[in-house]
């Protein structure tokens, strides 16, 4: 069954892949620096009435936490990167690593540490990786 992106059905099972894939786990054990909260802005042609976070609580290669809600309320992540639907559907596709869109500003570093998120960038390509295991149904296709 594949899950509309973004959905609560979508990071529900992006939760459950990140927490049954063994290479995040040793990706990500140094990761402690709280949730990371994955924008996507408002698109009202592709249903998405207001801009929605994905709020991703992870802590030593465990997801704790992975949800959908309003942006406004994930603005209390220690990270928050935005990018319009198109931007993180290429990263979900594996076209455009997430560290490199950061850095060509292609994906907004709204709140938190580049440097941090630099250091991490093996956990941060093996999120990505995930994805891959979630079965994803995009709303343009």
């Amino acid at each position: 069954m594949s899950h509309l992106f973004p959905s609560p059905e979508w990071a529900a099972a992006y939760k459950e892949a990140i927490n049954t894939n063994p290479k995040y786990k040793v990706a990500g054990k140094e990761w402690t620096h709280g949730a990371v909260a994955m924008v996507v802005k408002a698109d009202a042609s592709l249903g998405i009435d207001q801009d929605m976070a994905v709020w991703l609580d992870i802590d030593r290669g465990v997801c704790t936490d992975c949800r959908m809600m309003p942006a406004s309320e994930a603005q209390g992540a220690p990270f928050i990167i935005v990018a319009d639907y198109a931007r993180w559907k290429t990263v979900i596709k594996k076209e455009l690593d997430p560290i490199k869109g950061m850095m060509q500003n292609k994906l907004k570093l709204t709140k938190g540490h580049m440097p941090t998120m630099v250091k991490y960038v093996n956990s941060s390509r093996e999120l990505v990786e995930t994805t891959s295991l979630v079965a994803t149904k995009f709303r343009d296709e």
